[in-house]
Order: C-alpha cells, then sequence, then structure tokens
C-alpha cells in the first residue's frame, strides 16, 4: 500500500470515515456521478445478474447502489455502513430488506447466505485490503460473486485528490484516504479465494469535463475501476 500523504496536493482537514460521510450525507447524491461508479458495474460482462438473487451492500451510503441492484431484479439486498447518517438516507429510499451499522470487514451478516458481495468507493478508506476481501469470501455462497467499484489509483497519485467533500461552513474536508495499487486487489482478493472474471476501467471523458470544467487537464486519465470476482463452486 502506498501512503496518499506522498501524493496529496490539497492538505484538507482529514476526518474518520464514519464522521466524513455523516458530515457529507445530505449532499452526496448531488455530488458523485453515475459515471463514477455505476456507468462501470453497467460495463461489466459478468456476473449474470438476473442469476442473483440475495446480495450484501458493504458500505451501502445513501442506497444508490441497492437501488441500481434492484433495478437489475434482485429480490434482497442487505445493506451496511459505518455512517449513521448514510443509513439514515439509505432508510428512506427503501430498498434494502435489512441495514445494518457495522464495519464493512466485520459486517455481522450471516456466513455463507449471499449470491452476490457489492461495495462501491470504499477501498480508499480501507488501510488493507484483505480483510475485506476475505469479509466477502466470507458472506457468499459457493459459486458467489464479489464486485466491488474502486477509485482508481493513478487518479489519486496524478491529481493528488483526496475523497473529500464541502461540509455546511464551506470548508472542504477530506475522509481518510488510503492508495491501493490494482496488484494489492489481485493479491489480496486472491489470498482469500475469489478469481478475477473481469474488469473495467472509466476514465475522464466529456461526461466529467462538463460535470467539472477545471478536470479538463486530467482527461484520458482513469478516474474509477470496477472489478468482478469469482469464486468456484
Amino acid at each position: 500500500m502506498l501512503d496518499f500523504s506522498d501524493f496529496d496536493t490539497r492538505n484538507y482537514r482529514t476526518v474518520d470515515v464514519a464522521t466524513g460521510y455523516d458530515g457529507w450525507s445530505t449532499t452526496y447524491d448531488d455530488s458523485v456521478l453515475d459515471a463514477m461508479d455505476l456507468a462501470l458495474l453497467e460495463r461489466l460482462s459478468e456476473p449474470d445478474w438476473a442469476d442473483l438473487a440475495v446480495a450484501a451492500d458493504l458500505g451501502c451510503g445513501t442506497g444508490r447502489t441497492g437501488a441500481w441492484l434492484r433495478g437489475k431484479g434482485l429480490s434482497r439486498v442487505d445493506g451496511v455502513d459505518l455512517s449513521p447518517g448514510m443509513l439514515g438516507l439509505a432508510g428512506r429510499r427503501a430498498v434494502h430488506d435489512r441495514l445494518v451499522l457495522a464495519d464493512v470487514c466485520n459486517s455481522g451478516l450471516p456466513e455463507g447466505k449471499y449470491d452476490l458481495v457489492i461495495a462501491s468507493l470504499i477501498d480508499e478508506h480501507l488501510p488493507d485490503l484483505t480483510p475485506f476481501y476475505a469479509e466477502a469470501a466470507r458472506l457468499v455462497r459457493p459459486g458467489g460473486w464479489c464486485v466491488l467499484a474502486a477509485y482508481h489509483p493513478q487518479f489519486a497519485m496524478v491529481s493528488g485528490m483526496p475523497t473529500h467533500y464541502t461540509d455546511a461552513s464551506g470548508e472542504d474536508v477530506a475522509i481518510s484516504t488510503h492508495v491501493h495499487l490494482v496488484s494489492d486487489h489481485v493479491r489480496a482478493a486472491a489470498g482469500a479465494g475469489w478469481h478475477l472474471v473481469d474488469m473495467v476501467e472509466g476514465l475522464v471523458d466529456h461526461t466529467w469535463i462538463m460535470a467539472k470544467p477545471k478536470w479538463e487537464r486530467f482527461r484520458g486519465h482513469p478516474i474509477s475501476a470496477a472489478f468482478a470476482w469469482h469464486v468456484p463452486n
């Protein structure tokens, strides 16, 4: 794991994950583009979402991913998040069957009950990826899937930009950020028994430049990635 402080160009005040997402919760859905994660999930060749029924949504946030899963036909989605503010908004969205206040690496969800573990834009907050992939492996049935949408390490290093939000006072506040190379994901996932089936990357393109004109200098750089992992029967 690389130390994000070696790349940080913003030097914002930094808060822990629960504090940060509580502070960001009310404006989160207005500030995160679907191009960052949901658009990448659409591009994955596998899994076949129609074959999946029950999912654990780790780091469920406001319920964006849960709503997307419901749109794909999943019949049950359980959500886990460390932020009470995010869970409150997810509850109002009413797309989860169960919501749990817990760490994604120690979810408290039942073992071996899920067809899919999914997580979106949480990996940069984990000091170590190994516990996450181990927890995902614990949760799925034989033949299960783990799908992760991630903040791309190259963008973190090139932009020097931590995950951050603007609080009610107008201050930009960073949320504890770590840099994980793609090889870090591969090693941690393989160590938990996962096999990589597909990976797609999202680039800073016209959609991003229209939303963030100052990002023209990042045009063509990867900003996010989605991994589809499978564990054999």
